[in-house]
């Protein structure tokens, strides 16, 4: 009795690394840019079938190798008749309670059986070959479509909430032509219901590109689009690096950030709480107040539950919540961060400003990339329709009052506000990095409409304006989101904030 083990094929790459050519002349071969599977000619292999002891039907008829509708028929028939009904199988695959009557020459498609069978292709094979199943995402469902795909020159169609299930068996089964539908299917459906666990089983079976595109879509629609489910389903390693990003987008400010963790450690210690978003941001804050009011420990992450969250934590930005008095204010009443954290801030923030105001600092004269990924000023706003815009973040810092301006031409920047001679000594003249980036979503959280500056620096003069993006009023389509990364102070300059 032959025995399969449940090792599973991983592709290299996301454009799915092919996998080592099976041992076996009857190996098909893919026509680049098709859909559709070619059939090379084995006829010294094809046996004559009767079928219900009236027609004989060859392999080479089975397979399908006509044009036009004659193909769409074969292939239809290899599916029903040999396939669903096993008529003249010549070997069996037992797994999971279940037995399959299959044929070698349509199972050699599979890398991981082609080796098994083929030393035996002239006999019929006497004994079940039983898979061993190891992986739970494995199922009877799954095993069945995959192995039914091989009798079939078109893709079967699968819908979204089977994709890692199927894959997970056709990468044990190492059916390429699986792997790839299931690696299309998965760029075309990411959505809220599906991105988490598109993320994991994209990780699990190295589909860089499918896990690159659901980490994109995390990074516009964690705060864009707050869901009770999707917070619920983002785990910690996935929640640290979106926290750490500067492509996170974040919506208001910081602060907000802050905010939002809150409510997605609240349902990890609650996961069968139900209720609306506003809800969840509210019995979130109620539930750490009470958790803290019985508390000895100084913070709730210094508390042995809290431990495993302090790396997302520490990935905030604190230097950009603690210039408003009002946000450093909860920050502290909330008793979640540690006081050391805070303190290292607090003095780092401190000292910059005496540096900025003694040196007299005019910010920033090069784009560090490594600065900006770590430390620049994360914000944004939604734009709901035609008209002007101006607003104006607390985090403008360091007596640098900078007002963003939007209309439907231009985005414009003015440092607004008058100077005194003593509030911080600043010159008049100061310089900013900046990266602005406009987007429209479309109803699963795909950006239809994208359009970015790219990093750079602006100099400006006191109630100077300066336009720094273009628009096209004529493309525009609202609502729409700005959102903009800021580095006003030089950070070499100011000791490595």
């Amino acid at each position: 009795m032959g025995h399969c083990s449940s090792q599973v094929w991983r592709p290299e790459d996301s454009s799915l690394a092919e996998p080592e050519q099976p041992e076996c002349s009857a190996s098909p071969r893919r026509v680049s840019g098709s859909r559709k599977r070619k059939w090379s000619s084995w006829d010294w292999m094809w046996p004559s079938w009767s079928i219900h002891g009236s027609q004989v039907v060859s392999l080479q008829q089975a397979f399908g190798v006509f044009y036009g509708k004659k193909r769409k028929l074969a292939t239809k028939y290899t599916y029903q008749t040999l396939f669903l009904g096993g008529v003249d199988s010549d070997v069996k695959i037992r797994a999971l309670g279940k037995v399959w009557s299959l044929h070698k020459v349509f199972l050699c498609q599979s890398g991981y059986f082609a080796n098994i069978l083929k030393d035996t292709w002239k006999e019929p094979h006497s004994d079940i070959i039983d898979l061993e199943i190891k992986n739970h995402h494995i199922n009877i469902w799954s095993l069945d479509f995959v192995f039914g795909s091989l009798y079939r020159d078109e893709d079967l169609p699968v819908k979204p909430r089977q994709v890692p299930h199927v894959l997970a068996a056709a990468c044990l089964l190492q059916v390429e032509q699986v792997i790839q539908q299931c690696n299309e299917t998965m760029k075309k459906t990411i959505s809220m219901k599906t991105v988490c666990s598109y993320y994991t089983t994209a990780e699990t079976y190295r589909l860089k590109s499918v896990k690159s595109q659901c980490f994109d879509w995390l990074l516009c629609n964690l705060m864009i689009h707050p869901n009770v489910r999707l917070y619920r389903e983002i785990d910690i390693k996935i929640m640290y690096l979106l926290v750490s990003s500067s492509d996170l987008l974040v919506l208001q400010k910081e602060f907000d950030l802050y905010t939002t963790l809150k409510a997605w450690m609240f349902l990890y210690f609650n996961p069968r709480w139900k209720g609306s978003v506003n809800r969840l941001f509210a019995n979130a804050n109620r539930w750490l107040s009470r958790h803290m009011e019985c508390s000895d420990n100084n913070t709730f992450l210094e508390s042995e539950e809290g431990l495993v969250f302090q790396p997302v934590f520490k990935q905030l930005r604190f230097q950009h919540i603690i210039f408003d008095l009002a946000s450093t204010t909860i920050l502290e009443q909330d008793r979640l961060i540690p006081l050391e954290w805070l303190s290292v801030v607090y003095k780092q923030q401190w000292l910059t400003l005496l540096r900025v105001q003694q040196h007299r600092d005019i910010g920033p004269r090069t784009i560090n990339e490594k600065e900006l990924e770590g430390h620049s000023m994360r914000c944004g706003i939604r734009i709901n329709g035609d008209g002007a815009y101006s607003c104006k973040w607390s985090g403008c810092k360091f007596g640098f009052p900078l007002r963003i301006i939007f209309t439907n031409r231009d985005i414009i920047f003015k440092q607004s506000g008058q100077y005194h001679n003593d509030s911080a000594g600043l010159k008049q003249v100061r310089n900013v990095v900046f990266r602005i980036t406009l987007l429209h979503f479309d109803s699963d959280g795909k950006p239809t409409f994208s359009k970015t500056t790219g990093h750079k620096i602006v100099t400006l003069k006191n109630d100077e304006e300066k336009s720094v993006m273009q628009l096209d009023s004529n493309i525009l389509t609202f609502p729409f989101y700005l959102f903009c990364n800021f580095l006003f102070i030089s950070l070499a300059n100011a000791g490595n904030l």
